[in-house]
């Protein structure tokens, strides 16, 4: 194995980069504007003055390199094929192939929330598992499947979407994506808020902390951590409602752990320990061991994930 890699993870806003070791060791990290005028036409170019440039910075040999690994906000085929990326600008092309002919590197490209799974996997909050499911918490819920140490993509790159696993028939509004009862309408940031303003109209009489104008779902775990009781009821829905969601997925991929990312995870351990607590009630018997951790990785999974992925 070469002993240095390049690790992307392009976002809407930024390309973060990292040089690494292929031992894991990240050496320098670095973002780039990320440049989607023009059908995202400049973002690849970019990218290839970005890795090119830093060889040269760092008067490396181009030949020491293993390749650039990279996460990309959409489905990637097995192939490298990007299915359009709305937020870039892209439509259908072998995002691998173009990057490669620019920078002469080997190149592999997968969902970037796939390639993060893959990177709390290999340095994170998932080390020492060859199958894991990586649960992301932020605006939405996403998700990343890795079975024995490789990405479970499915035919079109949309395997591990479990934000829009339907949880309950009765729900009134609709989700992003179209449809209703979606997890993410309930375990995002977003959806927690959403969760604690319907209780506390229809609760008026409660005496809590918790106020509707400007909360947050900081605002809630802080609560529930000093003991808000309409708070802690709050972060139980919750815990209820994702030990359901992984009991099911556990029961179709059985993995050894869930990891627990995005930043509602940043609530720390009084939500790891609420899913965990409600997971046995959900799951089929022989998945009850499943282990569950909080990610480590922070926005750097990305990169670390696509160093995994060249490797």
């Amino acid at each position: 194995m070469k002993p240095y890699a390049f690790g992307v993870d392009i976002g809407g806003t930024t390309v973060k980069i990292g040089l690494f070791k292929t031992d894991g060791t990240l050496l320098e990290k670095w973002e780039i504007p990320t440049r989607t005028e023009d059908g995202g036409s400049g973002i690849l170019p970019d990218i290839k003055d970005a890795v090119l440039g830093k060889i040269e910075e760092k008067k490396l040999d181009i030949k020491d390199f293993e390749g650039i690994g990279m996460g990309v906000p959409g489905p990637v085929s097995p192939d490298g094929t990007v299915l359009k990326c709305v937020n870039l600008g892209w439509g259908v092309f072998n995002v691998e192939d173009q990057l490669s002919e620019l920078t002469g590197l080997k190149v592999k490209a997968g969902n970037d929330a796939n390639v993060a799974a893959l990177g709390e996997m290999w340095q994170g909050g998932g080390k020492g598992f060859k199958n894991m499911v990586m649960v992301t918490l932020g605006t939405g819920v996403g998700g990343g499947i890795i079975l024995d140490e490789r990405i479970l993509a499915g035919v079109n790159g949309a395997a591990g979407e479990i934000g829009h696993m339907t949880m309950r028939d009765d729900e009134t509004d609709k989700c992003g994506c179209g449809k209703k009862g979606c997890l993410e309408q309930y375990a995002s940031a977003t959806g927690i808020v959403r969760v604690t303003k319907k209780y506390l109209k229809a609760h008026p009489e409660e005496e809590t902390c918790l106020k509707e104008s400007g909360l947050t779902s900081k605002d809630i775990f802080d609560a529930a951590k000093a003991g808000d009781k309409v708070a802690l009821l709050m972060v139980e829905e919750l815990g209820d409602m994702l030990g359901k969601a992984t009991a099911s997925v556990a029961c179709v991929v059985n993995p050894e752990a869930f990891v627990i990312g995005g930043g509602v995870a940043r609530a720390g351990q009084i939500l790891l320990d609420s899913v965990a607590e409600h997971f046995p009630k959900y799951c089929f018997h022989a998945c009850k061991n499943t282990t569950f951790r909080l990610a480590q990785l922070g926005n750097d999974a990305g990169i670390f994930g696509g160093v995994r992925l060249v490797l």
